[in-house]
């Protein structure tokens, strides 16, 4: 959630904070600011900060503040969680002092004794934020004159804080009276400190430093940097000295730039058959019949040994598992579960020997998620990262595992990291079936297939006008309903949440046999059932269950296998999408419905990139 970046170097920041904001609106938020220390004459830090989006943050400082021309400065964008959304509640945030300016992502669980014993020190508060209060703590910690009177420097306060702080954060800070200092630190959520020529540029995402540099420093928890013109210190907060880890960011920037689309998300769900070939890029061998995993080689002959598979997930990532539990037992006959991360974590789960525990995340960073990993890794299970960002948060925690490789998404709906996620785990099932129990020559044929699936995702788009027409005729309706079984269940799942997420429309997706245990009550003249119905070996269970809900009046809207004349019968829209191996459909039976969520939420005239209350990365829980 929300997003930092920060600047110190040579060049004015004002227009680098607003140009990183821009790159970090995706991940949701309701309010945005800045500050900026001016260093030429009297040093002094200005801050300006708005509710809405970046653009009013930018009119209003054009207004407020025309010359701002500092080199040294921090900016957010905000998602509330403590207190309203409102300006003094906005990032960001001053102590009583005016000593310490402070952005903060995650949250400070233990704010309310914090805030308490600060009061009773005489220190005023201003907003209802646990963020304020970490920055008056510091402010309470930091000596000004700590050159002459040997107190705690900005670096060592910010340390002494965060030996205090319970919760999760990811922050940066500086102060009017050292403004040749800014220091960083996290701990449970993102941030990076890209490393330019003579100057640093932090932020919560690689999105927003890109295209100024494209190399980086990952912060592990508790670590903290100091970032002067000169160069940088790391160590921890108890101030153990640390070595840098520098990498090159995996991101282009035309990557992360619109490039002709109206949206991110029609960006990216037309991205989806390039997204998959690079994801299968070396790593099928069809020579020797195999599936090439460098990331799980390590841990092959622990993986074969294993008696059980738990995935876990929030949300798509939750969805995709779902579909990794069909894989893992149907070609590797592993004993397989999927799991909220969420329910994980406190449930006190049974983790025996031979457990295998598969971490889905887009980001990396999901809060849920990565709390759950280590509950179960401290429970002696092996842990895996299914992750599309690399260097993130759980794929430096998991003990392997398989990046995506589809590239940045931008749009809070996830597509392409949907597809990317099946993909992988469809990887990963045929990794360990091909050393159980499959031949080469059976793995060969379904490797083959299984590259012909970026092909079937293009002859579905195709087909892209037809399915807005479909779409438009039901878009006055509050209520549908997306039906699947087998492996489709969770295609049907995923594409209720699309619709959701983005439409606004109330949609439930569920087992087609689970429709008539209850929901098949909600089912009224004209309400839009969208069915999963490709050829499978359920298809004449998926026949009889849309002969319920046509014999009450529910509008049938059919995904089916091209050639099915059958389903025409029954009806009155069908979307086609070309034939291949159950086990590989969701892959391309999702599809139109990524679509119709998209121009669903375009015929109402939503936000399609950045829907309300919505953030692309949880990173609290």
């Amino acid at each position: 959630m929300c997003g930092i970046i920060a600047y110190i170097g040579a060049r004015p920041c004002r227009d680098i904070l607003i140009e990183g904001l821009k790159r970090l609106e995706y991940r949701g938020y309701d309010s945005a600011g800045l500050a900026i220390t001016q260093t030429i004459g009297d040093c002094t830090t200005h801050v300006c900060k708005t509710v809405g989006r970046v653009a009013d943050l930018e009119r209003k400082l054009e207004a407020d503040e025309p010359t701002l021309n500092g080199t040294i400065g921090l900016a957010h964008t905000r998602w509330a969680t403590h207190g309203a959304v409102t300006d003094p509640n906005t990032h960001p945030h001053t102590d009583d002092r005016g000593l310490i300016c402070l952005v903060h992502n995650g949250i400070i669980e233990n704010y309310v004794s914090l805030k308490k014993l600060l009061e009773e020190k005489g220190r005023k508060f201003r907003t209802e934020t646990d963020t304020e209060v970490l920055a008056t703590l510091v402010s309470e910690l930091y000596d000004p004159d700590h050159a002459k009177t040997g107190g705690m420097d900005l670096e060592a306060a910010v340390q002494a804080a965060l030996r205090e702080v319970t919760g999760a954060y990811a922050i940066a800070v500086m102060s009017t009276r050292d403004p040749d200092t800014l220091v960083v630190a996290r701990k449970g959520s993102p941030l990076i400190v890209g490393i330019g020529n003579g100057e640093f540029i932090v932020a919560s995402d690689g999105s927003a430093i890109i295209s100024h540099t494209a190399r980086a420093m990952t912060l592990d928890d508790y670590s903290v940097v100091r970032l002067t013109r000169d160069g940088l210190r790391t160590s921890t907060i108890d101030n153990v000295e640390l070595s840098p880890k520098v990498m090159q960011l995996e991101i282009e920037l035309g990557e992360i730039e619109l490039g002709g689309f109206e949206h991110y998300m029609r960006k990216e769900i037309f991205e989806q058959p390039r997204a998959l070939r690079r994801t299968m890029s070396g790593r099928l061998n069809h020579n020797e019949g195999c599936i090439v995993l460098g990331g799980l080689l390590a841990h092959a002959k622990e993986l074969v040994r294993s008696r059980r598979v738990i995935i876990c997930g929030q949300g798509t990532a939750l969805n995709a598992g779902m579909v990794g539990e069909y894989l893992f037992e149907d070609l590797a006959r592993i004993p397989t579960e999927v799991e909220y991360a969420s329910e994980l974590r406190y449930r006190n789960p049974i983790i025996e020997e031979g457990t295998v525990v598969i971490a889905v995340s887009q980001s990396g960073e999901t809060a849920d998620t990565l709390a759950a990993l280590h509950e179960v890794r401290d429970r002696g299970a092996l842990g895996l990262g299914v992750i599309n960002v690399v260097g993130s948060t759980i794929s430096r925690d998991t003990d392997a595992g398989v990046y995506l490789r589809v590239g940045p998404e931008i749009g809070v709906a996830s597509t392409k990291a949907f597809t990317g996620q099946v993909m992988v785990l469809t990887m990963m099932s045929l990794f360990l079936a091909r050393r159980r129990l499959m031949s080469g020559t059976d793995v060969s044929a379904f490797m083959a297939e299984l590259a012909r699936v970026p092909d079937h995702i293009e002859a579905v788009l195709e087909q892209d006008d037809e399915i807005r027409a479909i779409t438009e005729k039901h878009i006055g309706r509050e209520n549908w309903l997306f039906l699947g079984r087998g492996y489709n269940y969770p295609t049907a799942m995923e594409g209720a949440l699309k619709l959701k997420e983005i439409s606004y429309i109330h949609a439930e997706g569920m087992p087609a046999a689970e429709m008539k245990h209850g929901p098949i009550a909600l089912i009224d003249e004209g309400m839009p059932v969208v069915f999963i119905a490709t050829k499978g070996a359920q298809y004449d269970k998926v026949m009889s269950n849309i002969e319920e809900v046509r014999s009450r009046g529910g509008h049938i809207i059919a995904v089916a296998t091209e050639g099915d004349e059958d389903i025409r019968r029954v009806a009155e829209d069908v979307i086609y999408i070309p034939e291949c191996p159950e086990p590989l459909s969701p892959m391309v039976a999702v599809v139109p419905l990524q679509l119709i969520a998209y121009h669903a939420a375009v015929l109402r005239g939503h936000d399609v990139d950045k829907p309300r209350n919505l953030a692309k990365s949880v990173t609290v829980e």
